[in-house]
């Protein structure tokens, strides 16, 4: 018998968890590694935020809270819907997680039975997949195109549905790709999921403060399609546009039969979210996001810089996205060629590996979120880092045959 349970040979380790690790561990032997990998913001978490915190420290609030969060964070969060998104919700349809990863996977855990299928467009954040197979679901993963910016068409998104389909997955803006899906694009697939009352819709809006230029916005499926409101569940959290990686605290809002259910799951696994975060998060919510102005300039400044890059080198396939802070490349040309050791380079992880080795640059290969051949770059990193890395990838580029 194994002390391992077969359920964990249905994934992989995180791809970009491992990139980061290698480029860690060379580092610490003593290689300057410049990491091109990781989704967490450069910019530190703004002084009044952290203030909060200390405050919290200070005053003694350190013990365990309501499971799924405390009452003043759940209204700040009903509060954020209504003003930014136009939606309400009450406290009962609101639960806080330790980051929007565990937050879908309690999703998941209290709504998927074996055979359960989601349908998952790709490119994919990495652990939407995996999270599905591990609670016994089927990932179904429709194959999106540069040519439809990424996005699922509505005739994929039909011809992907089965009598077995819990679960559709949208995430805008996405993580590879930084595509953003439009009201009329959105109201195109919420007409599809009218017509199929058995399919529930996940949406990720982790990005949604981090869009470029006047004409692209952010818009949730439920601002075209109020008619989907009982079966959608929004995931969010201050990770991304407050720079709180480390912070750890996610939220969702659906209807209160699966918030009952998540904070059952909750309750038996990590309990409550960590009390000062909560009150962090609280303040930022409330608090005013002018800052969020600075970021984006420097973001968008870096992904300017990135696809003029790129667009000059022959070879490379560019997307140019709309928002979040990833350059999603397709790199076709280089693949059966040869590394200057002669080995041949057969997909993107090869790709990415030599890129790492050569050039001591970190990226993510495209296999990770179920596209090849490509690689992610994260510019959440200097403009200066950013040039470096540039200038490193083309004299490696160069050496390939």
């Amino acid at each position: 018998m194994s002390l391992i349970a077969n359920r964990l040979s249905r994934f992989k380790p995180s791809l970009t968890v491992k990139i980061s690790q290698k480029a860690r561990e060379m580092s610490s032997a003593g290689e300057k590694i410049i990491s091109l990998s990781s989704g967490e913001p450069d910019f530190d978490t703004p002084d009044h935020i952290k203030e909060e915190a200390i405050k919290a420290i200070n005053s003694g609030f350190t013990k365990y809270t309501q499971v799924d969060g405390i009452q003043e964070l759940k209204k700040s969060i009903v509060r954020k819907f209504k003003l930014e998104n136009g939606l309400n919700y009450n406290c009962d349809q609101v639960t806080v997680g330790a980051g929007g990863k565990h937050v879908i996977y309690n999703l998941f855990m209290s709504t998927i039975e074996r055979g359960d299928e989601v349908i998952i467009p790709a490119p994919y954040w990495v652990s939407y997949p995996d999270i599905v197979s591990l609670c016994g679901g089927k990932p179904v993963i429709p194959n999106t195109s540069i040519s439809d910016q990424f996005k699922i068409t509505p005739q994929l998104l039909e011809s992907s549905i089965t009598n077995n389909t819990k679960w559709f997955v949208i995430n805008s803006p996405c993580n590879p790709t930084g595509s953003v899906y439009s009201e009329p694009e959105l109201k195109s697939l919420a007409k599809i999921l009218i017509a199929n009352p058995h399919v529930n819709i996940l949406s990720d809006d982790i990005y949604e403060h981090i869009i470029y230029g006047n004409k692209n916005k952010f818009s949730n499926i439920l601002n075209v399609e109020p008619k989907l409101y009982d079966r959608t569940f929004i995931v969010n959290g201050v990770s991304k546009a407050f720079s709180m990686t480390g912070w750890r605290i996610g939220y969702g809002s659906g209807n209160c039969e699966i918030i009952r259910s998540i904070s059952k799951i909750q309750s038996q696994s990590t309990t409550n979210p960590c009390s000062i975060s909560q009150m962090a998060a609280k303040y930022a919510l409330d608090s005013d996001k002018t800052f969020l102005k600075e970021w984006l300039d420097k973001f968008e400044g870096r992904k300017n810089f990135l696809i003029k890059f790129f667009k000059s080198i022959n070879g490379f396939d560019v997307y140019e996205p709309a928002g979040a802070f990833y350059l999603f490349v397709g790199c076709k040309r280089f693949i059966d060629k040869k590394t200057p050791n002669g080995k041949v380079i057969e997909n993107d992880i090869d790709f990415s590996e030599y890129i790492l080795e050569d050039s001591r640059v970190a990226v993510v290969p495209g296999i990770a979120f179920g596209k090849s051949p490509y690689f992610r770059i994260s510019y959440a990193t200097s403009l200066s880092d950013l040039q470096k890395a540039c200038h490193k990838i083309e004299k490696s580029i160069t050496k390939i045959i």
